[in-house]
Parts: C-alpha cells; sequence; structure tokens
C-alpha cells in the first residue's frame, strides 16, 4: 500500500462555495450544532463563515488553509468528506484526533460519499495532479444515510452502553474514566489507580481474552494507537523512558477478562 509520504494532494479536493454544505445543513436544520463548534477539515472555510452568520459558535481548522491546530476541547465537531481523501493510517489518525479534541460528553458527526464510483488515485480535473479517494465505513452510529452521504455519529467510547459483556470493564468502561484517545478499533485510558503517573491502557474494543487471538487489522490498531499515546504522555509527563507490557490471558483465567497493552512511564 502507498504510504503516507505518496497522498500529499488531498487538499486539493477542497471546493468554495457560497451555500452551507449538505451534511452541514442537515445538522444545523436539527439544531445538533451545540456549544463550542469546530469544522475539521474545514477547507477553505465556507461551512464556517457561513454558519457564524447564522448565529452558530464555529471555528475551523485545516492543515492547509486554517493550519493554526485548536489549542482547546469542542462540544460538538463536524468532518465532513476529509476521509474519503486519505490513506488507511492517515484515517486512524483523524479519527484519533477527533476523539482528543471533543469533550468527553460531546459529539462528533463525520460525513462521508457514498457516490463514488472509483477508489484509488487518480489525476484531479482541474489541479491535474494525483488525488486519492476512497469509501469508508465506520463503526459508529449511522445518524443519516441516502445514495450520496452518510453521516455517523461519534462519542466517546465511555460514553455508550454496550448490552454485550456487561461484566467486563474494558467492554463497558466507567463513563468517568480518563478516555486519551480512540480509533475504529481501539482506544486508550490513563489508569487511574496505577502508581505510576501518566500509566496508559490501550484496550482492542472487541472482547477478546488473547492478545494472539486477535486479527492482524486489530493487532495493528492497538499498536498504531500505541505509539500515538506514546507520543501524548512523552509531551504531557515528559518521562525518562517507558515499559510496555502485553496482557496475554488464557481462558481459564476468570479473574481478567481482556486483552490489552500497558505503556508504563518510567522516571529517572
Amino acid at each position: 500500500m502507498e504510504n503516507l509520504k505518496e497522498n500529499p494532494n488531498s487538499h486539493l479536493t477542497a471546493k468554495e462555495r457560497d451555500t452551507l454544505s449538505f451534511p452541514a445543513k442537515i445538522l444545523f436544520n436539527k439544531n445538533l450544532l451545540n456549544g463550542e463548534v469546530l469544522d475539521f477539515g474545514c477547507g477553505y472555510g465556507s461551512d464556517v463563515k457561513l454558519l457564524k452568520a447564522k448565529g452558530i459558535n464555529i471555528e475551523g481548522y485545516d492543515k492547509y488553509h486554517f493550519p493554526n491546530y485548536p489549542s482547546k476541547k469542542f462540544d460538538t465537531i463536524i468532518c465532513f468528506y476529509v476521509l474519503n481523501v486519505l490513506l488507511q493510517e492517515e484515517q486512524a489518525t483523524v479519527l484519533m484526533e477527533l476523539s482528543q479534541l471533543v469533550k468527553p460528553t460531546g459529539k462528533v458527526y463525520i460525513a462521508v460519499r457514498r457516490d463514488l464510483q472509483f477508489e484509488g488515485f487518480r489525476i484531479h480535473k482541474i489541479h491535474r495532479k494525483k488525488t486519492y479517494q476512497c469509501s469508508v465505513l465506520l463503526n459508529s452510529k449511522s445518524f443519516f444515510k441516502n445514495d450520496f452521504c452518510e453521516i455517523y455519529e461519534y462519542q466517546h467510547f465511555t460514553q455508550i452502553f454496550k448490552a454485550s459483556n456487561r461484566n467486563c470493564q474494558l467492554c463497558n468502561p466507567s463513563s468517568d474514566m480518563d478516555l486519551i484517545v480512540e480509533s475504529a478499533t481501539a482506544y486508550a485510558l490513563f489508569d487511574k489507580f496505577s502508581a505510576n503517573e501518566g500509566e496508559a491502557i490501550i484496550i482492542p474494543k472487541r472482547h477478546c481474552l488473547n492478545y494472539f487471538e486477535l486479527s492482524f487489522k486489530e493487532q495493528s490498531a492497538c499498536i498504531f494507537m500505541l505509539n500515538q499515546v506514546k507520543k501524548i504522555l512523552t509531551l504531557k509527563f515528559n518521562p525518562s523512558g517507558f515499559t510496555v507490557k502485553i496482557d496475554t490471558i488464557e481462558k481459564n483465567d476468570i479473574e481478567k477478562k481482556h486483552t490489552h497493552i500497558r505503556l508504563v512511564p518510567t522516571y529517572n
């Protein structure tokens, strides 16, 4: 698969508009753009400008066009048609960023295209440069769908009740747990019971006793998140090093019910 360095033109898919985008109209008409709002991947900022004129407290971020990265958390985040032009690792990175930027009880609305006839790299009609596009399926709640667009509603994993595996604390973490970051396949928490400052747990969302019984995709997602959490802890706690522990649980161990990875900061 092509790596991240081979997808440099995703920003060329941004469009200028003088009317609200279709997903923005739906969310505005349903009064779902509440509190402090962020448009993540806002392109040229058309929705930001038009929603501000309608009284919405909104700001925009775009890696190329509005590069000042947000310094706070938001009640509502919108992310429209961003994932469709990103490679898989880039998509995972954006999902983790969104989980960091939304408040614990906030919501993220992610719109993806459903009308793509071609997936892969192509030559952009206007800019005549290579750009990428793909279909995207997420495991969040589908809020709206037609033949052209689907909108997902994301909340922190800790805020959603799961009917299955009710006795597993890692399948149903408490809503007051401090979530660090989340992707479609895994999530990470601070271990508030640990004596080590900043100790983190990386957890696959699928209930599984043994790390080696996870699929390769799930293992990859956990390791990818491990690297991201390491960056976050380094900035927050500045440890001298880290210890990584992978809990592999045998099926006859009834006291431990969900495999996970521990990232333990060490200090001089």
